[in-house]
């Protein structure tokens, strides 16, 4: 059954759930929490016919149970007006703005309440994963980036906001995506393509459902 569950006592939520699971040796029923939202950001100019305007969605399932989380982010990016001012693009020939889009998936992440290392804006608390993603596109074909034939880049997720029991906040408002460096430290293939800066979104919904 659905139901909406306060944002501001998610985080107790999990980790009681998690923490009181643990204690009694069960495996209580699924709890899921459901995010969604909005992505708005520009690629550096570094990158080949940067800066990028991003504009997208993502979405975010949190299992309570498990404390893994999967991650769908949708992108549509073509060339910001900067590319006209250094001839990058033609403001005549919107074509020349390069629109493509970008699918991205990270899947059963291991969640950590924390906000170590998480980039800007400073919030009050939150949570995050890093993982390899499981699938990252352009145009609905494997992203070229990847050059091995299959994802290799590593997306760090990072969702927070206001300080929980805050009558005039709200705990949940921001959420930041980037391409960190993989195990090896190389890298990630995509940040040549997205940078390595935090993308950043908001969060617009927050839902929670499960079985009583």
């Amino acid at each position: 059954m659905q139901r909406r569950i306060p944002i501001w006592s998610l985080g107790v939520l999990s980790a009681l759930f998690l923490v009181g699971s643990a204690a009694l040796g069960q495996a209580p029923q699924a709890r899921e929490v459901h995010f969604s939202g909005l992505l708005n950001d520009y690629t550096p100019s570094t990158v080949s016919n940067g800066p990028y305007e991003m504009r997208g969605s993502w979405k975010l399932e949190l299992n309570l149970t498990t404390g893994k989380a999967n991650f769908f982010a949708d992108l549509n990016m073509e060339t910001s007006d900067y590319g006209a001012l250094s001839g990058v693009v033609d403001p005549t020939n919107p074509a020349t703005r390069s629109a493509h889009t970008h699918h991205i998936a990270v899947t059963a992440a291991d969640v950590t309440w924390n906000l170590t290392n998480c980039p800007g804006p400073v919030n009050k608390q939150g949570f995050q994963f890093t993982r390899t993603v499981s699938l990252i596109t352009a145009n609905g074909s494997l992203a070229p980036f990847e050059k091995t034939g299959m994802p290799e880049s590593v997306l760090q997720v990072c969702v927070s906001g206001g300080a929980f029991g805050d009558p005039n906040g709200l705990p949940y408002t921001n959420v930041t995506m980037r391409f960190v460096p993989q195990a090896s430290g190389a890298p990630s293939p995509a940040a040549s393509h997205f940078g390595t800066q935090a993308i950043h979104g908001v969060v617009s919904t927050v839902n929670g459902g499960g079985d009583d």
